[in-house]
């Protein structure tokens, strides 16, 4: 774990509003989104691409992804086939592979003890998002889950942890963003909350050289941070 910056109060973080991303941050979601884009492809009479390929198309909604799978030289009507195709079949198979990254389930247990308000905010369609964090029974810890289709716009803009602020009733001060891309830390930077980016999603380089409070390995680091345990696991911790 490393602490970038120092947005503290009296050396210790306080956030009563927690909002995270989905995919690489509290789901493994790879393997299904790789497979639903490679059904997608093979119904365009298209080849497979490598899986690594799709996970690095994946952080700006659905929508761009089919477009950057499908290349440059497909049309507006193959991209909207292709989009209603992939929707349809990922949200078959949302669930054939997809987890919790390891440590989530207790992470979002300790926020919810601590009393802590929660909440999704990703590029992901919002149906399947919220069927996906109720599959793998965690939606009780977040007063909302919003969507790349819940808002007019997409992350980055800051709509949506603007409303969550304003539906929570919680400053900006009090607000942290958590999630695994460059996307996720230019929102939260828009909206002018802090952000922690966690290095174990999909796109951990692009967090390189961004303007993060706190950059965690693992999501337990960042829980013991903002609950103000981090400094008693003592010189055995991993943390530096």
């Amino acid at each position: 774990m490393e602490v970038l910056t120092t947005n503290l109060i009296d050396g210790t973080p306080v956030f009563d509003l927690l909002i995270f991303d989905l995919d690489g941050t509290l789901i493994d979601s790879r393997l299904d989104l790789a497979n639903a884009v490679n059904a997608t492809r093979r119904h365009m009479g298209m080849a497979a691409l490598e899986n690594e390929r799709v996970y690095s198309y994946v952080g700006n909604g659905a929508a761009v992804l089919i477009h950057r799978a499908l290349g440059d030289q497909a049309t507006e009507a193959e991209v909207e086939e292709a989009l209603e195709y992939f929707l349809e079949y990922y949200r078959e198979h949302d669930l054939d592979f997809t987890t919790l990254y390891p440590g989530v389930r207790e992470s979002l247990d300790r926020l919810g003890a601590a009393g802590k308000r929660m909440a999704v905010l990703t590029n992901k369609p919002v149906r399947v998002s919220q069927a996906i964090v109720e599959g793998l029974g965690v939606a009780h810890h977040f007063f909302r889950v919003y969507g790349g289709n819940s808002f007019e716009f997409k992350k980055p803009n800051p709509i949506g942890i603007e409303v969550l602020m304003e539906q929570a009733e919680v400053s900006r001060e009090r607000t942290l963003m958590v999630g695994d891309s460059s996307v996720d830390v230019e929102t939260a930077r828009n909206a002018r909350v802090a952000c922690c980016g966690v290095t174990y999603g999909f796109q951990p380089e692009t967090l390189d050289n961004m303007p993060l409070d706190l950059k965690a390995d693992r999501m337990e680091q960042m829980v013991d941070w903002v609950l103000g345990t981090a400094k008693e696991k003592g010189p055995e911790s991993d943390e530096s």
